[in-house]
């Protein structure tokens, strides 16, 4: 017995689901894979246990037409075959993302995609109320990114116990916890009692289900597949357990188009596992999943070798008490891939260095990796008597930053073209220009983004441009969020724009 569905649009996904065999240990005595054929494409891909004697093969197809299936393996005593039709993509599906013009990112369907992501840790394992909180605040637009674990973090402000756990098994109790020794059962899988090969179904159905809210809400999924901050043993898991996982997590979840791979929060603060472990991991999930999707590790002092050809962008943590988004053009010329600034400290006020700026300095520092030509990545970490911080739990927002950063998204996406990089006009200014447009001077461009940051000029004088040089010009001030189109044109080789001599001020000129 085995159901299917008769049509898929294009970058939609396509489950074949099969009675199958469920005796002994059904994840580790049987296997399942699934091939599917359209007239230009054939994918094969692995199948997963769904729990309760069902067994399943997902597939995302890329193109539109009539596809063919068939399913076998040991865990059915027949082949699943049918045929399908994959229909034209519906409205706000563009497909998955992928990388375009070497640092900027690109949608299937050639739609430029400018991350601005956030990061709520474990949003999806809070309470069914919270979860609700959180797409509900996601749906006004701030975000179309954001990073979240599949597995349970324990840490500051983060000592309760999820909404699940991924494998079968009893947790430590955690009433023995107290903020003064909680930091003492970090990667300690005392009190414990997980079966590493036993998945929890209905933990990884709900991650599903989570990233499927958000691709209704046009959001990409981040996924972190490992992190540190762990009071269950997951951290610890062997290399088998790890790989056994791994393989699992991508059947499951490769199929969605929003879905993007983050192999770790945090690297180089897990020493149980090697270079070559973290190398294998890769090997794993790229031979699991057919799609390709963006793959990245994080770090926290330490940068793994971003020149990895596996991994596709750069995901970095601040690695210098000060510079952050700055450094943006260093990496880009280092590592010659998409850099996204993902932890450049966050909007808060709690006690840690990394969770206190003001939403003023968070959202220069989105303007900064912008016209340096990359990205930046949201957080929010502001105390309240209900200790639920946006940054690891979501619910609401209440800082300042958000809605100028989707301001700052609305003004990438009037770029020309796809994605922004940096010229040197004159040593005091930060300027942005079209990635794709190619010319020998700095001043022959056709749209400029000039940002003044923490400075507060009251006019800027412009004598790089050449005497037939006409632009409109705007003046931007990104925190309240207004563009002002100044009257006329200006023409070179010499003109001025006046400015209100307030902070975070920028200017767009666009050639006639």
């Amino acid at each position: 017995m085995y159901d299917f569905y008769e049509k898929v649009e294009r970058w939609g996904v396509q489950e074949v689901r099969i009675d199958g065999r469920s005796d002994g240990n059904p994840f580790t005595d049987y296997e399942l894979k699934g091939e599917f054929k359209g007239e230009n494409e054939t994918v094969t891909v692995h199948g997963f246990y769904d729990g309760e004697g069902s067994w399943m093969v997902r597939f995302m197809p890329s193109y539109t037409g009539n596809y063919s299936f068939k399913a076998e393996g040991s865990a059915i005593d027949f082949t699943a075959i049918g045929t399908f039709e994959v229909t034209e993509p519906s409205a706000g599906n563009h497909g998955p993302v992928g990388v375009r013009n070497t640092f900027h990112f690109a949608y299937a369907d050639g739609t430029p995609y400018y991350p601005n992501g956030t990061t709520a840790y474990v949003w999806e394992l809070q309470s069914d109320e919270l979860q609700e909180q959180t797409l509900k605040t996601l749906s006004e637009g701030y975000f179309n990114k954001i990073r979240f674990c599949v597995f349970p973090k324990h840490y500051d402000y983060n000592q309760h116990e999820p909404w699940s756990y991924p494998y079968e098994g009893t947790p430590m109790d955690s009433s023995v916890l107290t903020p003064e020794n909680f930091m003492l059962y970090n990667g300690d899988k005392g009190g414990n009692d997980f079966d590493f090969h036993r998945f929890n179904v209905k933990h990884f159905r709900h991650v599903e289900e989570s990233i499927l809210a958000l691709q209704k809400l046009g959001i990409e999924a981040d996924l972190i597949l490992m992190h540190p901050y762990d009071r269950w043993g997951f951290s610890l898991m062997n290399h088998e357990e790890d790989v056994f996982y791994l393989k699992y997590a991508a059947a499951r979840f490769a199929a969605y188009r929003n879905v993007w791979w983050s192999f770790a929060n945090e690297w180089d603060l897990m020493p149980q596992k090697s270079v070559e472990d973290w190398e294998d991991f890769a090997a794993v999930i790229m031979s699991n999943d057919p799609y390709d999707h963006l793959r990245n590790i994080h770090n926290c002092t330490k940068f793994y070798d971003q020149t990895r050809p596996w991994i596709t962008h750069v995901c970095a943590q601040r690695i210098d008490l000060y510079k952050t988004t700055e450094l943006v053009d260093e990496y880009r010329q280092a590592y010659q891939k998409p850099i996204i600034m993902d932890e450049i400290a966050y909007e808060g006020n709690i006690q840690h260095g990394w969770g206190n700026i003001t939403g003023e300095e968070l959202v220069r520092r989105f303007w900064e990796a912008a016209v340096h030509g990359g990205y930046a990545g949201h957080g929010e970490t502001y105390l309240s008597d209900d200790r639920i911080l946006w940054w690891s739990h979501g619910g609401v927002l209440k800082g300042t930053s958000q809605k100028r950063i989707r301001f700052l998204t609305k003004i990438m996406e009037e770029t020309p073209g796809c994605g922004l990089k940096k010229v040197d006009l004159s040593w005091d200014d930060s300027v942005a220009v079209p990635e794709e447009e190619q010319h020998e001077k700095a001043s022959e461009y056709s749209c400029y983004l000039f940002y003044y940051g923490f400075f507060r000029p009251s006019f800027r004088e412009f004598y790089y441009f050449p005497e037939d040089a006409e632009f409109e010009a705007e003046v931007i001030d990104t925190w309240n969020m207004t563009i002002e189109k100044l009257p006329g044109t200006f023409k070179g080789p010499y003109f001025k724009i006046p400015l209100p001599g307030t902070q975070y001020m920028a200017i767009r000129l666009r050639r006639i």
